[in-house]
């Protein structure tokens, strides 16, 4: 049966997509637990795409530790927003916070955006976005991102300095009603504004990474990035939004 916010278990659910992070499962995991415990009733949604290494088995033993972990497992490699999308589909939860698996995130960071998600006075905020203002990468990372940003940014109008930060908390039902395809995960403030809804940045930590490497390079990033860019200004030239009221609403009862 699909989970609606009416019979949601939890506050929030961390989703966390994950391709050969072995190393990384257990540091982080525990990070979200201690960053959560005590602030909020949370669960945490682990979704293995499809890891070659000893990932599944890593995950599997932790479950026996952390009561609140639920595992999705995708059998092939789909890619970061088909596990995104999973773990959203599996989460138990009104709102989601996405995380990367590879440590860079900070999750000490979730409850400050989860807040000003739910502090809003805004009745359309639908996304608290990440922003490393201080990104420990190297300085030609840097530059690239830099570049694809102001590019995205000037063709996409997305109000979002940082898109490519995992980080970020949304409501589960806006996100369920965006399109799915590839790489939307790096769209998804262009995506909810094209929905009707709002989006706004926080400055957030960011970490060198420690452990394991890099699922992307440069010319992957960018050969993708072109093709969905040029897809997502389609969506939104494509999109519409109905302003609507109901005028008359119907009443439970048995027929005359």
């Amino acid at each position: 049966m699909p989970i609606s916010e009416a019979n949601t278990k939890y506050d929030l659910a961390v989703v966390v997509p994950v391709h050969n992070e072995a190393l990384n499962v257990r540091p982080l995991i525990e990070e979200i637990a201690a960053a959560l415990n005590n602030n909020c009733n949370y669960q945490m949604v682990y979704v293995d795409d499809g890891s070659t290494d000893e990932t599944a088995q890593r995950l599997i033993e932790l479950a026996g530790e952390h009561p609140r972990l639920c595992i999705v497992r995708q059998i092939n490699c789909c890619g970061q927003s088909a596990a995104v999308a999973s773990g959203v589909k599996a989460a138990n939860a009104k709102f989601i916070a996405t995380l990367d698996g590879d440590g860079q995130n900070d999750p000490a960071d979730i409850p400050k955006l989860l807040e000003t998600l739910k502090s809003s006075s805004d009745p359309d905020m639908l996304l608290v976005a990440g922003w490393r203002t201080k990104r420990k990468d190297t300085e030609w990372k840097r530059l690239q991102s830099k570049i694809a940003n102001a590019v995205r940014s000037s063709l996409l109008n997305d109000a979002t300095p940082d898109t490519g930060c995992g980080l970020k908390v949304f409501t589960r039902t806006a996100f369920l009603d965006m399109p799915r395809f590839d790489h939307m995960h790096r769209f998804l403030p262009a995506l909810m504004i094209r929905r009707g809804g709002n989006v706004v940045s926080v400055a957030v930590n960011h970490r060198p990474r420690e452990r394991g490497i890099s699922k992307y390079g440069m010319w992957g990033r960018l050969k993708v990035g072109i093709v969905d860019l040029f897809g997502v200004m389609w969506l939104i030239k494509r999109g519409s939004k109905p302003i609507s009221e109901i005028v008359h609403q119907s009443k439970p009862g048995n027929n005359a």
